[in-house]
C-alpha cells in the first residue's frame, strides 16, 4: 500500500516539475532573446535613411521592374526594420512527416542586414522546443533548446552558418521589398521573362538567389542550388526553395502572408516549414516606430 501511495505521489508531482521547468526555461529564454535583440540593434548602421525612387529601376530586368513597381510606391520611405509574428507547422523529420505546430516572432533590420527568429515548437502540450535562428553581424546562429533549458543543438559561425542565414535574410526580402533596390546593394541579372538572379554582398559573403515571378508580376519563389543545412549536427549542402503567396497591402507595400521552405533532394522535395504571418509591423526610415 505504501508503495502505491508513493507511486501516486511521484506521478502527481511530474506535471508540477514540468510546469516549474517550463516557467524557468521561459524566463531564461526571454533573457537570452533580449540579449540577442540588443546585439542585433547594436549592429545597425545609419544607412537605412531614404525613400524609394523608381528612377533607379531603369535598366533592371523586365520582371524585376514590374515586381518592384507593383509592390512598392514611388517616394515611400525605405524599410529600416520589421517585426513579424508567425504561426504554422514545422516538420522535425528529415525523411517522414512529423509536423508540429509553432509560433514565432522575428525582428529584422536592413542596415546592416540581420534578423533573429524566436520560435516555439510544440513537441507535445506543455513541452516546447525553443529555437533561435539568427544572422547578426555576419554570424549565423542556430540554437534549439527543450523547454529553454536543455540545449539540443547549437551551431554558430561566420562561414557556412553565416552563409545559410544570409540566404534566409535575402529570401525573406519579400516581406521588406525596399531592401531589393539597387541602392540597397542588390544587383540583378536577367534570366527570362519571369525570372532574374539577385546578388547581395554582406561582409565576406556574396549570395545569389533565383527570383521567379508569376504572370501578374508578383514574386512566387526564390531558389539557391547550394544552401548549407544541418543534418545530425553536421552541415551539408542542398538546393533550397522558398515559396510565397497570399499577398496583402501593408504600409504601402504588397507582401506575401503565406510561405513555405523546402529542400529539393534527389529523393524529392522535403518541405519543412509552412507558415502564416499573423502580424507585421514596419519601422520606416525617417518615421516613428509603428
Amino acid at each position: 500500500m505504501w508503495i502505491r501511495i508513493a507511486t501516486i505521489v511521484v506521478l502527481a508531482s511530474v506535471p508540477l516539475v514540468i510546469l516549474a521547468s517550463a516557467a524557468i526555461g521561459a524566463y531564461r529564454w526571454r533573457a537570452e532573446t533580449a540579449a540577442m535583440r540588443r546585439r542585433l540593434e547594436s549592429s545597425r548602421t545609419s544607412g537605412d535613411a531614404g525613400t524609394v525612387d523608381f528612377r533607379e529601376l531603369d535598366g533592371l530586368p523586365g520582371p524585376v521592374q514590374r515586381y518592384l513597381r507593383l509592390v512598392l510606391t514611388d517616394g515611400q520611405p525605405l524599410v529600416s526594420a520589421v517585426n513579424v509574428r508567425h504561426s504554422g507547422t514545422f516538420n522535425l523529420s528529415e525523411s517522414d512527416d512529423n509536423w508540429k505546430s509553432f509560433t514565432s516572432d522575428q525582428r529584422v533590420v536592413t542596415s546592416h542586414p540581420g534578423f533573429d527568429w524566436n520560435g516555439r515548437i510544440e513537441m507535445m502540450p506543455g513541452l516546447p522546443v525553443r529555437v533561435h535562428d539568427a544572422y547578426i553581424e555576419g554570424e549565423g546562429i542556430l540554437r534549439a533548446s527543450l523547454l529553454g533549458l536543455f540545449t539540443k543543438a547549437y551551431l554558430h559561425d561566420r562561414n557556412e552558418m553565416g552563409e545559410a542565414e544570409l540566404l534566409r535574410y535575402f529570401a525573406e526580402t519579400a516581406w521588406y521589398p525596399t531592401a531589393l533596390l539597387p541602392s540597397q546593394g542588390v544587383t540583378w541579372q536577367a534570366v527570362d521573362a519571369h525570372a532574374a538572379l539577385a546578388t547581395l554582398t554582406d561582409g565576406a559573403h556574396t549570395e545569389t538567389l533565383l527570383f521567379r515571378f508569376d504572370a501578374e508580376g508578383l514574386l512566387r519563389s526564390v531558389r539557391t542550388e547550394s544552401r548549407p543545412r544541418m543534418v545530425s549536427n553536421r552541415v551539408e549542402r542542398a538546393p533550397w526553395v522558398a515559396l510565397f503567396s497570399q499577398y496583402e497591402l501593408h504600409d504601402g507595400m504588397r507582401v506575401p502572408m503565406e510561405g513555405s521552405a523546402s529542400w529539393d533532394m534527389p529523393t524529392g522535395v522535403q518541405t519543412y516549414f509552412r507558415g502564416h504571418i499573423t502580424h507585421i509591423d514596419y519601422e520606416l526610415a525617417g518615421a516613428a516606430t509603428h
